[in-house]
C-alpha cells in the first residue's frame, strides 16, 4: 500500500500517505532499566547491593544457608537463600568459585541484646535474619532491605566510600556488628578498634585465597595477598561496646584481633573476631570510607567523597546520575520492555569492573605488598582481572566504550606485572595473583585494548614485558604447585612448548596441553599483530608463526567424522582413548567446544576440517541436538552457552560464508539463555564477561578476533543504537524493522555505502561511523559472501 501511495503522490495525485509509523524514542533514563538482581540466581554469582562504575567499594548482602564458613552464594548473594548475616564492604562480579572473592567486613544490624560470640554462632542461627524480597530495594548506586528482626539497612555508595541508615525497633537494643574477619574466603588476620569518644570504628583484615577451597589445585592460593582497612563514623553516640575473639565475647570491650584461616566447615568453625557498638537510638546513620593501603587512607578516602551532609538520599542520587551518565555510553531506541531491562543491566554489569583499587592521594597496594604511587599519566590503578573470561568479550567491550579505562587498567596490569618479577598473572585479585585458569590472556587483552585505539599506557614497556614473557622461560615453568587449576607458571614449560609447537599433556606443567596450546597460540598472533603495528619486525617474525601451532594439536583423524583438537604427549603420540566429549587436555571444556577456539584463522580451521562447507555443516551439529532444537548447554558434544572457551562459535558462520547462520543463532542464543529474572544469565558472570557478550549481541557485532578491532556481523535487536567512545567518536548502528521476527540481514551500508562484507573494518570501530542493517524474516543468504579476512600466516 505504502509503495502504491508514493507512486500516486509522485505522479501527482492529490492522496497523501499516512505518515510512517513514528521512530521508537531513545531511552533517556537508562538506570531505570537496570535490575541488579539479574545473575543472583542460578549461577550467574552476581550480588546487587550498592556499587558505582568501577568501584572500590560495592555493599552488598552477604547471605547464609546455615554455615558461617561459607556463603549460600559464590560472591555473597544467593536469591533463593533470603537470609544475611551482615553487609560487606568489597565485592567481585560473577566469579566462578564458591565461596569467590573479598566479602570483606560484614556488617549487621541486630536488634536485641549481645549475649553470646557471633562467631560461635555458627550455623548463623542468632545473629543473622531473614527478609522478604518484597521488602527489598536493588537499584545503581544503592540497595535497601527490611529484615524480619524489625531492622532496616539503607545503604548508598561513592567511588571508595558509603552512607548507610540502619532502623530499629523499639523495645531492642539496636546493635551493628563488624565481622571484621568473615570474609567470604576467610581470613589470616584480623583487627578492629572502637573510640566511643570520637564515634568511630576503624580495623582492617588481610585476607585473600580465590579459589582457595577448588579441588584441582586451590589449596595452593590459601594465602593472603591484601588487607583491607575500613573507618567508620557515626552520627550517634555509643550506649554499648563489645568485641568477641572466637568464643569469647568480651562485653565493654573495645580492641580484638584474630583471624579465621583459609580452610571450611569444623576446620574453621567458631574462629574469628570482631566488635560491636549499640545505640540508644532507632535510627542510625553510618560513615564508612576503605582502602588497600593505610586507615589514614580510608579515611581521606571517606573525608573526599562523603561530605558532612550527605546522607543516604543525596549520595544514592549521585550514584544514579553517575549510573545514567556511564549507561548513556550506549543509547539504544526500540525493542521490548524486557530487552531493554536485559541490556541495560547487561551493560551495567560490565562496567562493574575493572574495580579502581587506588586510593584519592594515588596511592595503591601492588602485588608485592608495597604501597607505590599512580605512574605518570595514570588516573587510577586498577584490579580484578578474571583473565581468560574477559579477554573474549569483556576487555573489547572496555576498550570501545571506556578507552581511557582501559588504558589506565593496560598501565595497572603492566604495574603489577612489574612488581611480580615480571609475571603478568592469568586471573588478578585486588593486586594478587592467584594464577587462575590457564593461558596467556594479558597478550590478547593489550594487543586488542591498542588495536582498539587505546594509547594512554607505557606501550613499548608492556609490549616488551609480554614478549619477554612469551619467549624466555621463567622457573616456575617448572612447577605443578597449584596443578591443573592455577598453576604458578604463566607460560609453562615454555622451552619444550618452544622445542615441541606444543604443550604437551605429560610433562607441560598445566592444566590440559591442547587448551594451553590453543590459548597460547592465540596470544602469540596477538602479539605478533600488535608487533607489526609497532614495526617490530624481529617479535613479528618470531612469533606469528607460532600463531598456526594450533595445528599441532589437531589430530584430522580423531575419529571417523571428522578431526579435533586433542591432547598429546611428549612423544608425539595422541593420549587415548578419545571422545570429542572428554576435557582431558582441557580446562573447563571439552575437545568439541575447544576444536573451534581458532578465532585468527578460521579459514586454516575450516581447510583443515575438509572445507567451509564441512565445517559449517560441523557447526550445524555443535548448535543443534538430534531433534533439531538448539542446544543450550548440558551436552559436552554440543555448545555450551554458559562458559567462556565457546562463546564466540556463534560468529563463526560468518567466516564459512554462511552468515545468516550466525544470525538465527546469535538471536536465538540471546532470547533462550538471557532473560529477566534471578536466573537471567546462562552462567558465572565472570567480572561481566557474560553480560558484555549480550551487550555485542544485542548491537549485532562481535570481535572477530580478540586481539584486533574488526567486528563480525549479526543483525542488530534494537531499531537503533548510539555506541559513543568516552567523548570520541560514534558509532550509530540503524536497523529500523528490528524485532523478534526479523533476524536476518538482508543488506547493510557503512557510511552510505552499500557493502557485502560480514564484518565492520577497524577505520570504523576506531574512527567512527554510521551502519543501517535492513532486516527480514527470511534469509538472505547471497548477502555476505565476502569472507572476513583472517590475519593469520598459512
Amino acid at each position: 500500500m505504502i509503495r502504491t501511495l508514493l507512486a500516486a503522490a509522485m505522479a501527482g495525485s492529490l492522496l497523501v500517505a499516512p505518515p510512517a509509523d513514528a521512530a521508537p524514542a531513545k531511552v533517556t533514563d537508562p538506570a531505570r532499566y537496570v535490575d541488579p538482581l539479574i545473575g543472583s540466581a542460578g549461577g550467574g554469582n552476581t550480588y546487587p547491593g550498592a556499587v558505582r562504575p568501577f568501584g572500590m567499594i560495592s555493599w552488598s548482602p552477604t547471605t547464609t544457608a546455615g554455615d558461617q564458613t561459607n556463603a549460600a552464594g559464590a560472591n555473597g548473594y544467593a536469591y533463593n537463600t533470603p537470609r544475611v548475616r551482615g553487609f560487606a564492604l568489597t565485592h567481585v562480579n560473577g566469579a566462578g568459585c564458591h565461596p569467590g572473592a573479598a566479602g570483606d567486613v560484614p556488617i549487621m544490624p541486630f536488634a536485641g541484646d549481645v549475649t553470646s560470640s557471633p562467631t560461635a554462632d555458627t550455623r548463623d542461627e542468632i545473629y543473622a535474619s531473614n527478609f522478604s524480597h518484597d521488602n527489598e530495594l536493588a537499584e545503581p548506586g544503592h540497595y535497601r532491605v527490611g529484615l524480619d528482626s524489625g531492622a532496616t539497612a539503607d545503604l548508598a555508595v561513592t567511588t571508595r566510600a558509603g552512607v548507610g541508615e540502619f532502623t530499629f525497633p523499639a523495645g531492642k537494643t539496636a546493635n551493628l556488628l563488624f565481622r571484621v574477619s568473615n570474609s567470604l574466603n576467610g581470613s589470616e588476620d584480623a583487627e578492629i578498634t572502637i573510640d566511643p569518644a570520637t564515634r568511630t570504628v576503624t580495623g582492617s583484615v588481610l585476607t585473600g585465597a580465590f579459589c582457595g577451597r577448588r579441588a584441582n589445585g586451590g589449596i595452593n592460593n590459601r594465602k593472603s595477598y591484601y588487607r583491607l582497612y575500613f573507618v567508620a563514623s557515626f552520627d550517634k553516640a555509643f550506649s554499648g561496646t563489645g568485641t568477641w575473639v572466637n568464643d569469647q565475647l568480651r562485653p565493654g570491650a573495645t580492641t580484638a584481633s584474630g583471624g579465621e584461616g583459609y580452610a571450611t566447615g569444623a576446620d574453621r568453625a567458631g574462629r574469628g573476631s570482631g566488635g560491636y557498638v549499640s545505640f540508644a537510638d532507632t535510627d542510625v546513620t553510618m560513615k564508612v570510607g576503605i582502602s588497600y593501603t593505610s586507615l589514614d587512607a580510608a579515611r581521606k578516602n571517606l573525608s573526599a567523597e562523603v561530605k558532612p551532609k550527605d546522607d543516604v538520599e543525596s549520595v544514592a542520587a549521585d550514584a544514579r546520575e553517575a549510573w545514567s551518565k556511564q549507561l548513556r555510553s550506549i543509547e539504544i531506541a526500540g525493542g521490548t520492555e524486557d530487552q531493554r531491562t536485559t541490556f541495560y543491566t547487561a551493560l551495567y554489569h560490565s562496567f562493574l569492573q575493572p574495580n579502581i583499587a587506588s586510593d584519592v592521594d594515588g596511592t595503591y597496594l601492588g602485588s608485592d605488598f608495597a604501597v607505590h604511587r599512580l605512574a605518570r599519566g595514570q588516573r587510577a590503578q586498577y584490579g580484578n582481572f578474571s583473565g581468560w573470561d574477559q579477554y573474549r568479550a569483556h576487555t573489547q567491550l572496555l576498550a570501545l566504550l571506556e578507552p581511557g579505562v582501559a588504558g589506565d587498567f593496560a598501565q595497572s596490569l603492566y604495574n603489577l606485572a612489574q612488581q611480580n618479577g615480571g609475571v603478568w598473572d592469568r586471573w588478578v585479585h585486588v593486586n594478587g595473583p592467584t594464577h587462575v585458569m590457564t593461558g596467556d590472556p594479558s597478550a590478547p587483552t593489550l594487543a586488542g585494548f591498542y588495536a582498539m585505539g587505546v594509547r594512554n599506557f607505557d606501550v613499548r614497556g608492556a609490549f616488551d614485558s609480554l614478549v619477554r614473557q612469551a619467549t624466555v622461560p621463567h622457573p616456575s615453568g617448572l612447577s605443578d604447585a597449584g596443578c591443573p587449576g592455577q598453576c604458578e607458571g604463566q607460560r609453562p614449560n615454555l622451552a619444550e612448548y618452544e622445542r615441541l609447537g606444543y604443550a604437551p599433556q605429560d610433562t607441560c606443567h598445566c592444566w590440559g596441553g591442547a587448551a594451553e596450546t590453543l590459548e597460547d597460540a592465540t596470544a602469540d598472533f596477538a602479539l605478533a599483530d600488535w608487533a607489526s603495528r609497532l614495526g617490530r619486525g624481529a617479535e613479528y617474525r618470531e612469533l606469528m608463526p607460532r600463531a598456526s601451532w594450533w595445528r599441532n594439536t589437531f589430530n584430522p583423524a580423531a575419529t571417523p567424522e571428522g578431526g579435533y583438537q586433542q591432547a598429546r604427549l611428549a612423544n608425539g603420540s595422541w593420549v587415548q582413548p578419545f571422545s570429542a566429549t572428554s576435557d582431558v587436555g582441557f580446562a573447563q571444556g571439552t575437545s568439541a567446544t575447544y576444536t573451534w577456539m581458532v578465532q585468527h584463522d578460521v579459514s586454516g580451521l575450516a581447510a583443515a576440517m575438509g572445507g567451509p562447507s564441512v565445517a559449517a555443516a560441523r557447526l550445524d551439529a555443535f548448535f543443534h541436538r538430534p531433534d533439531g532444537s538448539w542446544a543450550t548447554g548440558g551436552d559436552g558434544f554440543r555448545y555450551d552457552p554458559t562458559n567462556e572457551p565457546g562463546i564466540h562459535t556463534p560468529w563463526l558462520y560468518n567466516g564459512l560464508g554462511q552468515p545468516w547462520k550466525t544470525q538465527e543463532t546469535v538471536r536465538a542464543m540471546a532470547s533462550l539463555v538471557y532473560r529477566t529474572g534471578p536466573s537471567g544469565l546462562p552462567g558465572n558472570d565472570d567480572l561481566g564477561t557474560m553480560s558484555a557478550w549480550y551487550v555485542f549481541a544485542a548491537l549485532g557485532m562481535y570481535p572477530q578476533t580478540p586481539s584486533r578491532a574488526e567486528m563480525l556481523l549479526s543483525s542488530p535487536m534494537f531499531e537503533k543504537a548510539w555506541v559513543k567512545r568516552d567523548d570520541g567518536p560514534t558509532i550509530t548502528v540503524s536497523a529500523p524493522r528490528a524485532s523478534a521476527t526479523n533476524i536476518y540481514v538482508q543488506s547493510v551500508s557503512v557510511n552510505g555505502k552499500a557493502t557485502d562484507r560480514s564484518w565492520l573494518p577497524e577505520q570504523v570501530i576506531n574512527g567512527g561511523g554510521s551502519i543501517t542493517v535492513t532486516v527480514g524474516a527470511t534469509p538472505n543468504t547471497t548477502w555476505g559472501k565476502d569472507l572476513p579476512v583472517d590475519h593469520a600466516q598459512h
